[in-house]
């Protein structure tokens, strides 16, 4: 991802498994997007954390020491994970085991994917696409996308950021 390009940004946990349905994995993704933010590292426009993946509308804004933030926030959650399986479910931390010689544990797949907003219009329609993923049949988890705690739609209705991590789109 290039720096200052707004990017519709999707990544999965591996194999489809449902591991953020725990609000508290939910609070180490929200942790970590706020520290990013802090850091003035990224800009987020829209979220919503589903049971196996996140969907963020945001853009880059400088590297976080050597690597990019989008790196930064998947290591650190991939840690932060391990930890609270560690201590509160020990049996599920033996699903994410790797195999590979870099790392014990892997969470997130490899290669999210970055799309480029290269206009208003698809920008519109992420967000959209973001905000009504609760709501659909599959996942069935509010009937109104604003009654999703764990998304930027009650954000862009009511102009409250519960997690103070989102910038407006149009300012």
């Amino acid at each position: 991802m290039d720096f200052d390009n707004s990017y519709f940004y999707t990544d999965t946990i591996c194999n489809f498994a449902h591991l953020l349905v725990d609000d508290n994995l939910k609070m180490i993704i929200i942790n970590s997007l706020q520290y990013l933010v802090k850091q003035q590292l990224v800009e987020i426009y829209a979220y919503v954390i589903m049971p196996n993946h996140i969907h963020l509308i945001w853009n880059m804004l400088k590297q976080n020491g050597k690597e990019n933030p989008a790196t930064s926030f998947t290591k650190f959650t991939a840690h932060q994970f391990r930890r609270y399986l560690l201590a509160n479910n020990p049996t599920l931390l033996n699903n994410y085991h790797s195999e590979k010689m870099d790392r014990n544990y892997q969470f997130w797949k490899r290669d999210p994917l970055a799309i480029p907003l290269s206009t208003e219009n698809i920008l519109l329609q992420k967000i959209d696409y973001i905000h009504y993923n609760p709501t659909i049949e599959k996942w069935g988890l509010c009937k109104y996308p604003e009654e999703y705690r764990w998304s930027s739609a009650s954000f862009y209705k009511t102009g409250i950021d519960e997690f103070r991590i989102l910038r407006d789109y149009r300012d």
